[in-house]
C-alpha cells in the first residue's frame, strides 16, 4: 500500500466539504436528540410529582407516603428507560447496528436471568415492598430474628439498624414476614402492685385523679386506670394503659412507673414487699412448732 497516497486520500476526505457537513449534521442531531430526551424526561418527571401531590392531598398519611415512594420509582425507572433510548440513537448516528446490540443484550438479558433467579426474585420483591408500602425508611420494623429501624429500602436488599448499633443488610427475597411497629399509634401499659393491707379501690381512686396531670411529648391521648387486673397471694395488680405515638410505649411506659412511683410515696400507699419469716428452735433443738 502507498502511504504517500493514503495520506493523500486522508487530507482529501478532511478537507471535504461534504465529511464536515455531515460530521455537523450528525452532531445536530445527537443534540437535538439529548435536549429532547431531557426535556421528555423532566416533563414526565413533573406530570408525576403533579399527580403524586394531587392525589396525596386526598389522602391519609400512609397512602401518601406510599403514593411518594412509587412515584419516585415511577421516576428512576422513566429515567433509566429514557437515557437507554438516548444513549441507543446517539450509537446509531455514529453508525452502531442496533439490531445485533439489541439482539445480543436480549440474549445476555436472557441469560442472566436464568442464572440469577434469587437476584430477580429480590428485585420483584423489592418491588412489591416498595409498591405496597409494607414499610418505609424510618420505620421499626422486625423480620425473622431482626429488629430494628429501617436505614433503606433497595429494590435487591433492605438494611436494618438495630438499636443496639448493629447494621443487618437482608436480601428482599428473604422478607416473607414484617411487623411494623411505625404504621399506628402503640399502647403503653403497666400494672402496678398494691399490698392487700391498702384499700386497693382508695388507690385507685388517687392514681387514676394524678394521672390527670401527668404529661408527656409521646402521649396521645391520658391514661387511663382499667382497674385490678389480677388478684395474687400477697398482691392486686391495677392495669393503666396509654396511647402514645409509634413505637415510643416503652419509653411512656417507663415515666409512667417512675410517675405512680412518687403518687404512691406521696400518699404513704405501700407496694408489696417480701417479708422475711425468721424461726426459732426450741430448747431441745427440735422443729420451731416444738416436735
Amino acid at each position: 500500500m502507498d502511504i504517500q497516497a493514503y495520506y493523500k486520500d486522508v487530507a482529501a476526505w478532511m478537507t471535504s466539504e461534504t465529511t464536515w457537513e455531515g460530521f455537523g449534521q450528525s452532531v445536530l442531531r445527537i443534540a437535538l436528540i439529548i435536549i429532547i430526551g431531557q426535556v421528555i424526561i423532566w416533563t414526565a418527571n413533573k406530570t408525576i410529582d403533579r399527580v403524586v401531590l394531587n392525589r396525596s392531598e386526598s389522602r391519609m398519611v400512609l397512602q401518601t407516603r406510599r403514593m411518594t415512594t412509587v412515584g419516585k420509582l415511577v421516576k428512576n425507572m422513566i429515567s433509566y428507560a429514557g437515557y437507554f433510548i438516548i444513549g441507543m440513537l446517539v450509537l446509531d448516528e455514529f453508525g452502531v447496528q442496533l439490531a445485533p446490540l439489541l439482539a445480543g443484550a436480549g440474549v445476555i438479558g436472557l441469560a442472566i436471568g436464568f442464572g440469577a433467579q434469587s437476584l430477580v426474585k429480590d428485585i420483584i420483591t423489592g418491588f412489591f415492598i416498595i409498591f405496597e408500602d409494607q414499610f418505609a425508611v424510618g420505620d421499626v420494623i422486625q423480620t425473622g430474628n431482626f429488629k430494628g429501624t429501617v436505614e433503606v429500602i433497595g429494590l435487591r436488599a433492605t438494611r436494618i439498624l438495630s438499636w443496639t448499633g448493629e447494621v443487618h443488610i437482608i436480601p428482599n427475597g428473604m422478607i416473607n414476614e414484617v411487623t411494623n411497629f411505625s404504621m399506628h399509634n402503640s399502647i403503653a401499659f403497666i400494672d402496678v402492685s398494691i399490698g392487700y393491707e391498702e384499700d386497693a379501690e382508695k388507690a385507685i381512686v388517687i392514681i387514676r385523679r394524678e394521672l390527670e396531670r401527668f404529661e408527656n411529648d409521646n402521649l396521645v391521648k391520658p391514661p387511663e386506670v382499667l382497674g385490678i387486673q389480677t388478684m395474687l397471694s400477697t398482691e392486686v395488680k391495677v392495669r393503666i394503659t396509654a396511647e402514645c405515638l409509634p413505637n415510643t410505649q416503652a419509653v411512656v411506659a417507663r415515666a409512667l412507673n417512675a410517675y405512680i412511683k412518687k403518687v404512691l410515696d406521696g400518699h404513704g400507699i405501700d407496694i408489696p414487699y417480701p417479708r422475711m419469716v425468721t424461726y426459732h428452735r426450741n430448747e431441745r433443738g427440735g422443729d420451731p412448732n416444738g416436735a
